[in-house]
């Protein structure tokens, strides 16, 4: 149950917020997106294909195409475990594992270039929820007002940070005042 009162915005099996879930009756995403893998990143499947191969090539043939098959198996499936959903949807912003309320945000900061590239590295907070992705390069930094979370903000990557941030503050105005904090404040962090 989230701050609102609302049971439908409970974790549901596995972990997973209910509220992204599709049900009847509850609005579409303002904002989805699945940070997968650059083209740049599924080249180096290739490329590890071949290294595995000329290192397995002197014990033997099946050796070599088993290790192939095996490395290729592993990057592919580790790719695609790393492609996050970035979300906004009834009245939560969802990134990757974790969700939080909109009312228990502030004003969204799209980041690109520079601004992104010293935000995740010298202007980084240690306490801050991260989700990163090394071939996406612009982000979103948007700050937690929950008194009671320590969390100061959440670096958020994402190819579009201006419709992200945009997003947010639509679902903000919708949702209305923000809560009170305290417990039960409805995260739903799995870090």
């Amino acid at each position: 149950m989230d701050a609102t009162g609302d049971p439908s915005s409970a974790p549901g099996p596995g972990g997973r917020d209910a509220s992204t879930a599709p049900a009847a009756g509850r609005t579409a995403a303002t904002h989805d997106e699945k940070l997968w893998p650059s083209v740049g990143m599924w080249l180096l499947v290739p490329l590890l294909a071949v290294g595995v191969s000329v290192s397995l090539l002197p014990v033997g043939l099946l050796v070599t195409a088993v290790g192939v098959l095996v490395a290729v198996a592993v990057a592919v499936t580790g790719l695609l475990l790393a492609a996050a959903p970035v979300q906004v949807t009834g009245g939560r912003f969802v990134a990757g594992p974790a969700s939080i309320p909109v009312t228990f945000l502030g004003r969204p900061e799209p980041l690109h270039g520079e601004e992104a590239r010293h935000a995740r590295g010298p202007g980084l907070d240690a306490r801050a929820y991260l989700l990163l992705r090394g071939w996406v390069q612009p982000m979103l930094r948007v700050p937690v007002l929950d008194p009671d979370d320590p969390t100061p903000y959440w670096l958020v990557a994402t190819r579009r940070p201006d419709d992200l941030a945009r997003a947010i503050e639509a679902a903000r105005g919708a949702a209305g005042p923000t809560p009170e904090g305290g417990a039960g404040s409805g995260h739903d962090t799995a870090r």
